[in-house]
């Protein structure tokens, strides 16, 4: 493994222990939002952890594939992670603008990778943060727009 392989799969950890973080933000978000638009955010927070979940193991399992071990303990999530835990949040604006920012910090790290991965010529994982990447671009418009 070249030195700038090895600091994109390093990078990957990094996008690993955010995600994890992320997810059990999100899991807070849902079990605990309140308010007007509870029956329309407690949908989509579930929407977003489930598809969070499914990022996590797609992330850990592209770790595996270059050779070097996932991060897969919480106090290296806690350590490694650039999103922190949330304190309780309760209130629907509070919870999206937690999550566009999140992504925001998230698709950092997936540029940041996209661009060493591309370099290095590995189309897997040039492959999967492109998709990533994508589908935050999307999802951001979407949660700036709820936002107004």
């Amino acid at each position: 493994m070249t030195a700038q392989q090895h600091s994109y799969t390093a990078k990957l950890n990094i996008l690993l222990a955010s995600y994890e973080l992320h997810y059990q933000n999100l899991r807070s978000l849902h079990w605990n939002v309140k308010g007007n638009n509870f029956f329309e955010l407690h949908l989509k927070y579930e929407e977003l952890y489930t598809r969070t979940q499914i990022i996590i193991d797609e992330v850990a399992e592209r770790i595996l594939t270059l050779g070097t071990t996932p991060l897969s303990r919480f106090s290296d999530y806690l350590n490694h992670s650039v999103i922190p835990e949330n304190e309780l949040i309760t209130d629907g604006k509070k919870g999206m603008n937690y999550i566009l920012e999140a992504q925001k910090s998230l698709l950092h790290i997936e540029r940041m990778i996209l661009s060493q991965a591309s370099e290095c010529e590995d189309e897997g994982t040039v492959a999967l943060m492109s998709d990533l990447v994508r589908e935050k671009e999307k999802t951001n418009w979407m949660f700036a727009a709820w936002l107004g």
